[in-house]
């Protein structure tokens, strides 16, 4: 696992460069990397989603693209459309912007749930279908979608669909006080993303998302995360509980997490830090228990804290 190990370390590193003071955020979009999974971004304006997007982009050498979602867009300005050629009388592919190896999802809430959809195939299959025919998109492929907590005049709420394709969901939150000084330093010049550089590339990373599922999960821990799957569905807070793709998620980015640690095998500790990223915007509480001012990060720290850990065999 040091193969991983060595390339997560260098890709954070490089991104802390232009993000300053959000480690533990970086690693987690490096674990979806790894996953093949994608993330969403849920914080208010200007805390860097746009910039950890490019960042991360430019430190693998791969391509990237910014789609503003509005209620105007259509599924086509998406996925892209075929257009009819008048010198040679056939249909040519006219490819959107989804075919990129990064794509930042700019405030997908404002879009409608038509566009919105359009993203499910995608990201789910990693492959477009226009017209019936489908087209592969470049690998890896990494979404990134942002939304504001703020704003609802004018958004669409995320079906429960499309959110249970996102791997994690996450929070950058504001910078302290010494970061935010920082910032202004590392300003005064030029802008750090303007110098940053490849530091692997695209194919280092496909073959090393293959090296994750080889990362063990002894039954215990295995058990442990079904366990706590299971156990947001019984919660009495909880509508809708995480689904079994939620399992599949919180395993698979368990063993990314161990491999980035240089471990080949997954600890409890694993399973506990990644869940509420991985669990909580999957579940629908019961309208009660958000009048309560209940919360799914609430629900999922209730579970960690109930569901027995594993203890390693003596």
């Amino acid at each position: 696992m040091r193969a991983i190990q060595d390339l997560s370390e260098r890709v954070i590193a490089n991104v802390e460069r232009v993000i300053v003071g959000k480690r533990p955020v970086i690693e987690l979009a490096v674990v979806a990397l790894l996953c093949e999974g994608h993330v969403l971004i849920e914080d208010v304006p200007g805390v860097g989603k746009t910039m950890l997007a490019r960042a991360l982009a430019a430190s693998l050498g791969c391509t990237f693209r910014r789609l503003q979602f509005t209620p105007d867009l259509l599924p086509s300005d998406v996925t892209g459309v075929s257009v009819f050629n008048q010198k040679t009388g056939e249909f040519e592919f006219r490819p959107g912007p989804i075919f990129t190896h990064i794509l930042l999802a700019d405030e997908i809430n404002r879009a409608t749930p038509r566009t919105q959809s359009a993203l499910l195939e995608c990201m789910a299959e990693r492959q477009v279908s226009v017209e019936g025919q489908p087209r592969p998109l470049p690998r890896p492929f990494l979404v990134l979608a942002t939304q504001n907590p703020i704003e609802y005049e004018g958004t669409f709420p995320l079906p429960e669909a499309q959110l249970d394709r996102f791997l994690l969901r996450l929070r950058i939150g504001y910078p302290s006080f010494d970061d935010e000084r920082q910032m202004t330093l590392n300003l005064q010049h030029r802008h750090p993303i303007e110098t940053l550089g490849p530091v692997a590339d695209g194919a280092e990373v496909l073959r090393l998302q293959e090296q994750v599922t080889a990362v063990a999960v002894e039954d215990s821990v295995r058990d442990y995360i079904i366990t706590l799957v299971r156990a947001t569905r019984d919660h009495p807070d909880v509508a809708l509980g995480a689904s079994p793709r939620g399992t599949l998620a919180l395993l698979r980015s368990s063993q990314a997490l161990a491999a980035m640690a240089g471990r080949a095998y997954v600890l409890p500790d694993d399973v506990k830090r990644l869940a509420p990223f991985v669990l909580a915007h999957r579940l629908l509480l019961k309208p009660d228990a958000q009048l309560r001012g209940r919360t799914a990060e609430d629900v999922v720290q209730s579970v960690v804290e109930r569901v027995p850990v594993p203890v390693a065999p003596r």
